[in-house]
């Protein structure tokens, strides 16, 4: 089927009508806050240009969610490939600076576009770009919410993306390398679904859904309809185009981050429109990552909002402490201490085969840690042995690296 020829959506009324407790996925029929990711590769066609028909079907049923009474937001990718095309890039330049550039422009392209489309549907949409910072800062992140939240109370749209035209390529980290805090916008679409505490993630894209296999490269290929653990993280492979910098793994791992905050998630086609509707009627379509856990927002910060400053090298004792008594986490049990962080900073926790245990707020600053270490208690300890309390402390599932 050609994007001209894309199937109509229904109207708000039929949505509802689909969705009720009969269905294959009633969690998902029943969501009351949705965000929604629209990746660069549903947004263009394959030559890189808009999708016009398509993206109106999309935005269309997102607007028969908000009619039907609930809420949604779209995290939006697609400034980048729309940018090139208006300053006649065939492809991506490579100098950063073009390449925000090119980015800026196709943001107001991105923002003309929603407006225009949401307003079909009496509709208001708000423009909102992030960069890290507004995550990796906790009292920045808090105020991001509080303002999604008010944008979502009073029926707007929020059209989320990041800031392209100023972002960092990364932040550095402890280890010489890099780690962004969302390095593509599956990633950013599962952190603002933290942050405003969503029922539900959708991430379309331009597949059905997470196989159990390459299926360009094995017809044999099976969708794998639902997904409950990180397992399946070493069959995805994908590394995106040009213009897209997300692939599968990207996918499947900010679905698994929204699921361990409690929010659903499913990753689906958003080539064909009609698999959105269909998705939202709570039927079988794409790969449901069902809720997992519930933490509060301030582990979720802890857990994935925030960019490490550091870490700690723990000893099995301190390791099975963790694990098995939740307890604090004491100075005796540090091995070894890397980075420069100070106190209230997040720092990662590794166990003796550099498995990954958890994440804290530090109470402590570097040089203070590495003197516990040494057996010589920093001066502002206070008699107190105890690095991280407990309740600063995101233990991560056995296994996890």
């Amino acid at each position: 089927m050609s994007i001209a020829e894309a199937s109509p959506v229904p109207e708000a009324q039929d949505i509802r009508a689909l969705g009720s407790s009969e269905t294959p996925r009633p969690a998902i029929s029943e969501a009351r806050r949705i965000v929604v990711k629209l990746g660069t590769r549903v947004l263009t066609d394959k030559d890189g240009y808009l999708a016009s028909a398509r993206v109106g079907a999309l935005v269309a049923t997102a607007a028969a969610i908000r009619q039907s009474g609930r809420e949604v937001m779209l995290v939006s990718s697609g400034a980048l490939a729309l940018g090139c095309k208006v300053l006649g890039y065939e492809i991506p330049p490579n100098r950063p600076d073009l390449r925000r550039a090119c980015a800026a422009v196709g943001q107001t392209q991105l923002t003309a576009l929603y407006e225009h489309r949401l307003s079909l549907h009496g509709l208001v949409g708000a423009q909102v770009l992030v960069s890290e910072s507004d995550f990796d800062d906790r009292d920045r992140n808090l105020k991001l919410r509080r303002t999604l939240d008010a944008l979502l109370q009073r029926g707007v749209v929020p059209i989320v993306n990041e800031n392209d035209a100023i972002a960092a390529a990364d932040l550095p980290s402890v280890d010489g390398t890099h780690r962004p805090v969302f390095g593509e916008n599956d990633r950013l679409a599962a952190l603002v679904s933290s942050a405003v505490k969503a029922d539900l993630l959708v991430l379309l894209t331009n597949v059905s859904g997470v196989f159990d296999a390459n299926p360009l490269e094995n017809p044999e290929a099976k969708l794998l309809t639902t997904i409950e653990d990180s397992s399946v993280l070493s069959a995805c492979t994908g590394a995106g185009s040009l213009v897209s910098r997300g692939g599968m793994r990207c996918k499947v791992e900010a679905a698994l981050i929204a699921s361990s905050g409690g929010c659903h998630a499913v990753i689906a086609s958003g080539v064909d429109p009609g698999v959105f509707s269909h998705l939202m009627a709570g039927e079988d379509v794409g790969t449901w990552f069902p809720a997992q856990g519930n933490l509060d927002s301030r582990d979720r910060w802890i857990a994935y909002s925030t960019a490490i400053r550091g870490v700690l090298h723990l000893d099995a004792g301190a390791v099975r402490a963790l694990r098995e008594r939740n307890a604090s986490l004491l100075a005796k049990g540090l091995v070894a201490v890397d980075g420069e962080f100070g106190p209230g900073d997040v720092v990662e926790l590794r166990g003796p085969g550099r498995e990954l245990v958890g994440r804290g707020l530090i109470r402590f600053s570097a040089a203070g840690v590495d003197r516990w270490r040494q057996g010589k208690a920093p001066a502002e300890a206070a008699g107190q042995s105890t690095l991280i309390r407990r309740n600063f402390i995101v233990l991560a599932p056995e296994g996890e690296h």
